[in-house]
């Protein structure tokens, strides 16, 4: 696979390469690893491309997931503890021990990375909520999200968002005092 795209919110690309460089590097070379084509195994079912062979978000996440896993990067996972405070007085609510977690996909030296093969409130969820979250219980100071291009994303099922969409919204959103450095990175299967 390839980088087809590079976006830098919040400053995540020129922090990344400054603290991070080599980490970066090693994100590059795991996504130049991957073969998309062995991904490219789903049989459609959807009504607009019936029959038609797509890239599996499953597969594809399952070779990042290998390739990040062999050079030392690990999946960090967070309990949540649900407060049962904010109920109004009358309100009868369920046990707080619920079993929700919160997940980072990949974590080292502080660099969090999510790769994202699903629907566009996902991207956003992981760059504007998730990695705040993480970063304020200190496990990362920035970012990667990885996210296909809207020429690979057409190859995947219907709703799988992309790169240039993603960009155009987090451009006209802007940057809050909240946010932390992301660098996005928008992938194709190949030149």
């Amino acid at each position: 696979m390839i980088i087809a795209g590079r976006y830098s919110f919040n400053k995540g690309l020129e922090i990344i390469q400054r603290d991070y460089k080599n980490l970066l590097k090693e994100i590059s070379y795991i996504i130049g690893t991957i073969d998309a084509g062995k991904c490219k195994k789903k049989k459609s079912l959807e009504k607009t491309m019936p029959g038609r062979l797509l890239y599996s978000p499953k597969d594809l996440n399952s070779a990042f997931k290998r390739e990040f896993e062999q050079v030392g990067w690990q999946k960090q996972k967070v309990n949540c503890e649900y407060s049962n405070a904010f109920y109004e007085k009358n309100y009868k609510a369920q046990s707080m021990n619920s079993g929700a977690f919160r997940e980072m996909d990949f974590l080292k030296n502080n660099l969090g990375v999510e790769v994202q093969f699903g629907k566009y409130a996902f991207m956003v969820y992981n760059v504007c909520a998730k990695m705040t979250i993480f970063h304020n219980l200190g496990y990362i100071n920035a970012g990667v999200e990885i996210v296909p291009v809207k020429k690979f994303a057409d190859e995947m099922s219907t709703g799988v968002s992309y790169f240039e969409q993603f960009v155009w919204d987090l451009q006209h959103r802007g940057v809050s005092n909240i946010d932390i450095p992301v660098l996005i990175l928008g992938i194709d299967k190949s030149k």
